[in-house]
């Protein structure tokens, strides 16, 4: 039976359908080109013919206490790529070999941008004037290369100031989308030191500058009817480093390997130098490194990379003796007239714990002890402190804790306790050890920056007497707009001592200077009082590190310093000699600054009169 024949009037409905679907389909898809994606192919439309360049603002200038400059900026010229111009086959291979990057570089760079494919991508920074001429004259063989007016940083080279500068490099991975800012791979921040600390006032706030580009990839200009947003250049620092000083202490390294100095304002927490030895030229991290000058640092046995005023751990040798001292005298254990056995070279428990001195120093009190730095007194009334009550001391004389400094990055150092002792010996200790922990040895371990802090709290004296201020180098922030903060000083805790013990402390100080037999006698003066303490830390890997932490002038201390030289031997002998120059050519200068300003005034008066 054959189908009958379709009716006319069913097929015309059929048509109309037909029709109308059509034409539904029709308006549908206008309706979503005009209205549901109309911003997104304007955007789209718009990137056809607008290149987006941010505008990277200039990184605030970081000045030491008298404006003398510490880091700024010069001019460069940065080398990106914009992904959505770029010609498959022509355009990175053009690119490497103009600016000397392999091609798999190149794309590596490229598949680490998350960015929009119309944003420009950093290919290389630092790029001479020539590559840009280059540029600007055979633009058709570079489609979708374009350059920037940069800035590199721009770091003092001679006075190894990388300790506390630190320094800037790209972001990473994880750093594009950290904080509240977020960051396009490129991006420059700071990496250390107080680069990284106050990264966030130092960058400023980028900008966007909008240039109209023809279908060659020509640039024609800015676009007339989008404005540049210029952004926020960043905020200057004004840090307590005094420039001269900190040059003048990095000479002290040029006969030794390695070590550190710090000093202090101990009035304030000021940091006045700070020298990590053998240091790194921190422009070297302005452009790419390359892989032969990175391999070389990262492979030097004396680690150039270590923060050694933050992050090196000596035993505190004689130094900490003032901690053993000052415990001692709070807990009644001795007075400033007690003695003990003589020393005779060296005290008997179990075996024989030897002195520094062989002959010995015959019967000493504890200022005599200080002054001599005779272990065998140290030995004796130590063991009477036991360990526990000595770390409880060296804790709340901010040791086995951070300084709190304004920088990244600080070690705790390590003060053994019995609990830890146990730990770390499973199969027991004897009390032995004791002996070592209270002249500073064994498995105590500092920071020069803590021995520093320390002896800010000896140093300080009427109201101040035993007040340790947090270390720090802000002074203050300038901000382009006028604004300036000046962050106050900060105490970070009070010695636990009595003035009564403070004043022996200071007494035992002043007498390792000024006595016949102090240890550091070599130091002494005419031109003021000091007072200090040496040391010598055993090293099982070589020979001794020297140690010397004082201050002066004794009545009114301007200075606190802490040297340690590595492998450097006896701490009277190496360390005490850098640190009494330094003292005495600060206190100098400090002279030579008030009559200038002594002068400047009398000046003025007399113009005015």
């Amino acid at each position: 039976m054959s189908p009958r024949p379709m009716r006319k009037d069913s097929q015309g409905r059929l048509a109309y359908v037909a029709v109308t679907i059509v034409i539904l389909i029709l308006v549908g898809g206008i309706s979503r080109l005009q209205i549901f994606r109309h911003v997104e192919l304007l955007n789209q439309s718009e990137h056809n013919r607008i290149r987006v360049q941010p505008i990277v603002p200039k990184r605030g200038v970081i000045y030491d206490r008298h404006r003398e400059i510490l880091v700024d900026n010069r001019p460069s010229y940065s080398i990106s790529l914009v992904r959505s111009e770029l010609t498959k086959g022509k355009t990175i291979p053009s690119l490497s070999e103009l600016i000397g990057f392999d091609t798999s570089l190149i794309r590596k760079r490229l598949l680490r941008n998350r960015e929009p494919l119309y944003l420009p991508a950093v290919i290389k920074r630092d790029v001479g004037f020539d590559k840009v001429a280059i540029l600007e004259e055979q633009y058709d063989k570079y489609p979708g290369i374009t350059y920037e007016l940069d800035r590199v940083r721009r770091y003092a080279n001679d006075i190894r100031s990388e300790s506390f500068t630190g320094y800037v490099g790209e972001v990473n991975d994880a750093e594009t989308y950290s904080g509240l800012l977020r960051l396009r791979i490129g991006s420059l921040l700071g990496k250390q030191g107080i680069e990284k600390e106050y990264d966030r006032a130092l960058r400023g706030q980028e900008g966007t500058r909008f240039l109209e580009i023809s279908a060659r990839g020509v640039v024609l200009g800015d676009l007339a009817d989008r404005p540049a947003d210029s952004g926020i250049a960043g905020a200057d620092l004004v840090l307590s480093i005094d420039k001269v000083l900190q040059r003048e202490a990095s000479l002290m390294f040029d006969t030794f390997c390695c070590g550190a100095i710090v000093a202090l304002d101990p009035a304030n927490g000021e940091v006045l130098a700070m020298i990590s030895e053998p240091s790194y030229d921190a422009n070297i991290f302005s452009g790419a490194i390359p892989t032969d000058v990175w391999n070389k640092i990262i492979s030097d046995p004396n680690k150039p990379l270590l923060n050694r005023p933050l992050d090196g751990t000596y035993p505190p040798a004689s130094p900490f003796k003032l901690v053993t001292a000052g415990a001692l005298l709070e807990e009644k254990i001795v007075n400033r007239n007690s003695t003990f056995s003589p020393c005779v070279g060296g005290w008997q428990y179990g075996r024989w714990f030897r002195c520094w001195k062989a002959d010995g120093h015959g019967s000493v009190n504890i200022i005599g002890a200080i002054a001599q730095s005779c272990d065998v007194y140290f030995y004796q009334t130590g063991l009477k402190l036991g360990i526990d009550k000595l770390a409880d001391y060296a804790k709340r004389c901010g040791f086995g804790i951070p300084t709190g400094i304004d920088l990244p990055h600080e070690k705790s150092g390590l003060v053994p306790t019995s609990e830890s002792l146990n730990a770390m010996y499973p199969d027991g200790w004897t009390r032995a050890l004791t002996l070592n922990l209270s002249i500073g040895q064994g498995e105590l371990l500092v920071t020069p920056l803590q021995m520093a802090k320390f002896f800010t709290g000896i140093a300080n004296v009427g109201a101040n007497a035993g007040v340790v201020y947090t270390p720090h180098l802000l002074r203050q922030i300038e901000y382009p707009n006028g604004a300036v903060i000046i962050p106050p000083p900060s105490m970070s805790l009070r010695l636990p001592f009595s003035p009564s013990t403070l004043q022996v402390l200071r007494e035992g100080m002043l007498d390792v200077v000024h006595a016949k037999h102090g240890t550091a006698k070599g130091l002494l003066t005419d031109e003021y009082r000091a007072g200090g303490k040496t040391g010598t830390a055993q090293n099982p890997h070589g020979e001794n590190h020297s140690w010397y932490v004082g201050f002066a002038p004794f009545d009114d201390p301007k200075i606190v310093i802490a040297v340690i030289v590595e492998n450097g031997g006896h701490g009277s002998t190496v360390a005490a000699p850098i640190a009494g120059k330094l003292i005495k050519f600060y206190l100098d200068r400090l002279k030579n600054l008030a009559s200038q300003t002594e002068g400047s005034a009398h000046t003025r008066n007399a113009q005015l009169n």
